[in-house]
Order: C-alpha cells, then sequence, then structure tokens
C-alpha cells in the first residue's frame, strides 16, 4: 500500500519555541549511549574507568557529534556555499549533519579522552562502537518524520509519498492529499531510504555489534566490524537513495559522496580486522557495586 507521509516534524509547540522530533531523536540515541555504556563500564569492560569518566566521554563525544558532523556536511557537500557565505557554518538549524563528519568528531574526542586517562585509543574506540548504532537509528527515524533525504522513486508496494519532495513544488496539502486519494500520485511514491537506514545502520548494527563484544574480543575487532558493517551497509543503500544536490552524481552517473566516503570505511574495518588477528584481548574487571 502506498502512504502518504503527513507526519508533523514538530513534536511540541510552545509559543514561538518549537521542538523537532529530529532533535527529540538525538536525545534518545545519546541517552542509549549513556545507559548502555553504564552497563558495560559496570561490567568492566573499560578497566579503571569509573561511570563519572564515561560521562565526561560520552559529553565529549556529544560535542564531537555535533561540531564534526556539522563541518563534515560543510566540508563534504557544502563547501561552495561556505566560500560565499562563511556564517552558514554555524547556522546548524538550516539543516546539514554529516555522519562520517560526526565519525571523525567522536574519534578525536575519544583521542583526547583517552591520553587523559592513559588508555590506548582502539580500547576506546571498541567499547564506544556498539553504543552508536541506536544513535544512527533513532537520527535516522528522525530524518524520515521530517520528511527529509527520500529514496529515488519506486513502484513497490510500500512506497511513500513525501509532500516535501521537489516534485509537488507549491502544492498544498489539500491538493496533495485530494489528488492522493484517487491514486494519481502512485506513480511519486519513493523508498523510506531513512526506514532501510535505520533498519541497517541502526538495528541490524546493534544488534551484531552488541552479541560480538559481549565476549572479550582483540583490539581492533569491534571498531573493525563497525568501520565494516557500516560502510558497507551505507554504500547499498545509496542505490535507492537521492543523493544531495551539492554534489549530486560524483562519477559514473551513481556514485554519490556517501558511497565515496563509505569506501575508506571499508578498507579501514577489513585494516583493523586483520590487526586484530594478533592484538591483545582486553580482559573485563568487574566494577564492585557502590555501597550504600
Amino acid at each position: 500500500m502506498i502512504y502518504l507521509h503527513q507526519i508533523d516534524p514538530i513534536a511540541i509547540h510552545l509559543g514561538p519555541l518549537q521542538v523537532h522530533w529530529y532533535g527529540i531523536m538525538y536525545l534518545i540515541g545519546f541517552g542509549l549511549a549513556w545507559w548502555l555504556g553504564q552497563r558495560r563500564v559496570r561490567a568492566g569492560r573499560l578497566p579503571g574507568v569509573s561511570e563519572q569518566a564515561y560521562g565526561d566521554l560520552l559529553f565529549y563525544a556529544m560535542l564531537g557529534v555535533v561540531l564534526g558532523g556539522r563541518f563534515g556536511y560543510v566540508l563534504f557537500y557544502a563547501f561552495g556555499d561556505l566560500l560565499q557565505d562563511p556564517l552558514m557554518l554555524f547556522r546548524i538549524w538550516e539543516g546539514g549533519m554529516s555522519f562520517h563528519g560526526g565519525l571523525l568528531g567522536v574519534m578525536a574526542a575519544a583521542l583526547w579522552w583517552a591520553r587523559k586517562q592513559r588508555l590506548h585509543f582502539f580500547d576506546v574506540m571498541d567499547f564506544v562502537a556498539p553504543l552508536v548504532p541506536p544513535g544512527l537509528g533513532f537520527g535516522r527515524l528522525g530524518n524520515y518524520i521530517g520528511g527529509e533525504l527520500w529514496g529515488k522513486f519506486t513502484e513497490a508496494g510500500w512506497g511513500v509519498i513525501f509532500p516535501r519532495a521537489p516534485e509537488f513544488g507549491n502544492w498544498t496539502a489539500q491538493q496533495i492529499q485530494g489528488q492522493y486519494a484517487t491514486g494519481a500520485l502512485n506513480h511519486f511514491a519513493r523508498h523510506p531510504s531513512q526506514l532501510y537506514q535505520a533498519a541497517l545502520e541502526g538495528l541490524t548494527m546493534f544488534v551484531l555489534l552488541w552479541w560480538f563484544s559481549s565476549k572479550p574480543r582483540p583490539r581492533y575487532a569491534v571498531s573493525g566490524l563497525f568501520a565494516l558493517l557500516y560502510g558497507c551497509f551505507r554504500f547499498l543503500i545509496e542505490f535507492v537513495r537521492v543523493p544531495d544536490a551539492k554534489p549530486g552524481y560524483i562519477a559514473f552517473g551513481w556514485l554519490t559522496m556517501g558511497q565515496l566516503l563509505s569506501v575508506p570505511l571499508i578498507l579501514l574495518g577489513l585494516y583493523w580486522l586483520w590487526l586484530s588477528r594478533r592484538s591483545p584481548t582486553l580482559q573485563p574487571q568487574a566494577v564492585a557495586p557502590k555501597e550504600g
């Protein structure tokens, strides 16, 4: 059944203040990372680290996600706009975040924190990797609720009509609903690629990484699996997702920036998994429960 997207992207109206579902999804993702991370700390998956110290790591990682995501988007997708209007870098509320930039931001935050704690960088990254997919999944749900980052046209029975897509131009909501009721808009149905990404990058990656990391693994292994899975999933999903208007397709009439940026992740994932074969395995040291 073809579905018409009619979800209000604004969850709460408080006078001039508007709380968007996308922001709520971010908060849920960070909340889950905090809760799951606390469980891993208590299980001793990062020996010598307290719950308070992990809270610091999560705070720095949040900054890395926001700053890295924004800088990455501008660098990879909108560098020309930055040259014409440098202040657009700071107008985050207008949209524009990059996963690959956010990942670099998290890695920078983890590196800085690891040095403060005198820990091996990849012990920290292996600890963090299983905590990331829930945030990715809820972030993609936020994209779907906002009716953005839609997929290409499809004849599949589960296609979705997105009123914010360019083919509707200045159509009113009433016009779209009226035409949808007659079936006249079925050929405008698109792949709900945001939901595909939520299922693969969010749910599937979380289940696999949480299961894989439930037992002690050699250094680099969990990070390697994360990079490999995300790179492969993102590369495949790009085939049914409309590329960003800038730069659009960058080669061969099908290669997107998302795919290009995913190739290094796939290669790094394979390399880290190869390194893990002869790397030490960090043994858990359960944290004693607090008294009182």
